[in-house]
C-alpha cells in the first residue's frame, strides 16, 4: 500500500512537472483560434475557454514577443463578446493596459470592458463611467475618446430616455 501511494505521488509530481514546463507555441495560438469557429462560422462555445487560456499564456510566457499584445487583446475580445466570467474580463484588460500602455488598442479594450462588461453585464455603472473616463485621460487622441465622452453622457438612460434626447438633438 505504502509503495501504491509513493508511486502515485511520484507520478502526480511528474504530470505537474511536465504541465508546468509546457511553454504555448504559436502553433498552439493557431490551433486554438482556428477551434474557435465552427464551419458556418459560428461561435463554438466548448473552444472559448481553451481559446482564453491559450492567447492569455502565451502572451504572458512571451511578453517581449511582437504578437503577445495582438494575442492578448484577443483574449479580452473573446471573453468581453462571450460574455465569461467579468472577473476574468477585467483582469485580461487590466494586464494588457498595464503590460502594454501604448498598444494601439487599448482603448478599445477599456471601451468593451466599460460597456459590455461594467454597463451591460455587471450594471456598475460607476466602474463604466471611471473606465470610460480613463479612455479619455489616457487615450484623448483616440476615436474611441469621443465615444467614450458619448457613452458616459447616456450611461443608465432606458431606451426612451436615449430616443427623446436624440430626438432633441435632430431639432436643434
Amino acid at each position: 500500500m505504502k509503495k501504491s501511494i509513493l508511486l502515485f505521488a511520484v507520478l502526480l509530481l511528474f504530470a505537474v512537472a511536465c504541465n508546468h514546463n509546457s511553454k504555448v507555441t504559436e502553433k498552439d495560438v493557431k490551433k486554438a483560434e482556428a477551434a474557435l469557429f465552427n464551419e458556418d462560422q459560428t461561435t463554438n462555445k466548448e473552444a472559448v475557454p481553451n481559446a482564453i487560456t491559450t492567447f492569455s499564456k502565451y502572451a504572458e510566457e512571451n511578453p517581449e514577443a511582437a504578437n503577445a499584445p495582438e494575442y492578448l487583446f484577443k483574449a479580452v475580445e473573446i471573453s468581453v463578446n462571450t460574455k465569461q466570467e467579468a472577473q476574468q474580463s477585467i483582469d485580461l484588460v487590466n494586464r494588457l493596459v498595464s503590460n502594454y500602455p501604448k498598444f494601439e488598442k487599448n482603448p478599445v479594450a477599456l471601451f468593451m470592458l466599460a460597456t459590455f462588461v461594467y454597463d451591460e453585464q455587471l450594471h456598475d455603472l460607476d466602474k463604466a463611467r471611471e473606465t470610460y473616463q480613463q479612455v479619455i485621460d489616457n487615450y484623448p487622441d483616440s476615436p474611441f475618446a469621443n465615444d467614450a465622452s458619448i457613452a458616459i453622457t447616456q450611461l443608465g438612460m432606458t431606451p426612451e430616455e436615449l430616443i427623446k434626447m436624440f430626438e432633441a438633438q435632430e431639432q436643434e
